[in-house]
Formats: structure tokens, C-alpha cells, sequence
């Protein structure tokens, strides 16, 4: 690899709600796909800095950062996706940005089967971050 070389990568947030189903956004671009809060990093900013900031813009909230449980690379897309557990307050109201034009709660087995296994990993997280190729 060399010095200029560039790669994309991304920080996402698994929110629950108390009965354990997962919050997805439905992207009002592109093929309007259901997926996890959260987006590409700026230059300059951490995965941290992306994940919170990202997360503020679609959903018009603070998360709060509990745990970094996995970073998968997916070749189609040549980039990598980190995937953080996250929490809103209780407080917190949802108010989808342009970028999105809904939020739902979906139960585990909703889940395409990439997005299943990020979030399973994250929810069974054991101390150790994974990393899968897909």
C-alpha cells in the first residue's frame, strides 16, 4: 500500500430499544436501503469523532458510546465499516436529517444477513472486537 493510497471507512452505531430490537434508518437516496446509524469519516476525525457526529446529523441526538465491537471490511464496496454499541438517552427524541426519510425498530431476524452478523457481534460482545470480510 503505499503512502497515498486511499480507502473508505465508515463508523456505525447498534442502538436497541428495551425489548432488544435494533434501530435502522431508510436512506431517502440512493437504493433507499434500511441500515445502522452512522456514516464516513472527515478527514482529520476519529472513529469516535465520525460515530458521534454522524449520528447527531441523522437523528438529531447525542448517542452515547458504550464499546467499539467489530470493523468489517466489505470487498464490494472496497471499504471498511466500524461498528460501535451505542445508547440514546432517555430523554432523546429521534429527528431524521434530509438524508433519511424513516427510523424503525426491527427485530435481529429482520436483518439482511451482513447486517445480522455485525449486530449479533456486537450484541454478544465478549471483550474482543471482531473483524469479517464479506
Amino acid at each position: 500500500m503505499g503512502f497515498d493510497d486511499r480507502f473508505r471507512l465508515s463508523a456505525h452505531a447498534v442502538i436497541t430499544e428495551a425489548s432488544g430490537r435494533i434501530l435502522l434508518l431508510k436512506a431517502a437516496y440512493g437504493d433507499e436501503a434500511w441500515g445502522l446509524p452512522g456514516g464516513g469519516l472527515e478527514p482529520g476525525e476519529t472513529l469516535h469523532e465520525a460515530l458521534v457526529r454522524e449520528c447527531h446529523e441523522e437523528l438529531g441526538c447525542d448517542v452515547l458510546v458504550t464499546y467499539l465491537s467489530g470493523v468489517y471490511y466489505h470487498s464490494l464496496l472496497q471499504a471498511h465499516a466500524a461498528v460501535f454499541r451505542c445508547h440514546l438517552a432517555d430523554t432523546a427524541v429521534v429527528k431524521l436529517s434530509d438524508e433519511h426519510s424513516e427510523h424503525r425498530y426491527f427485530e435481529l431476524e429482520q436483518l439482511s444477513p451482513v447486517q445480522r452478523l455485525r449486530v449479533s457481534d456486537c450484541l454478544d460482545f465478549d471483550g474482543n472486537a471482531r473483524t469479517r470480510r464479506f
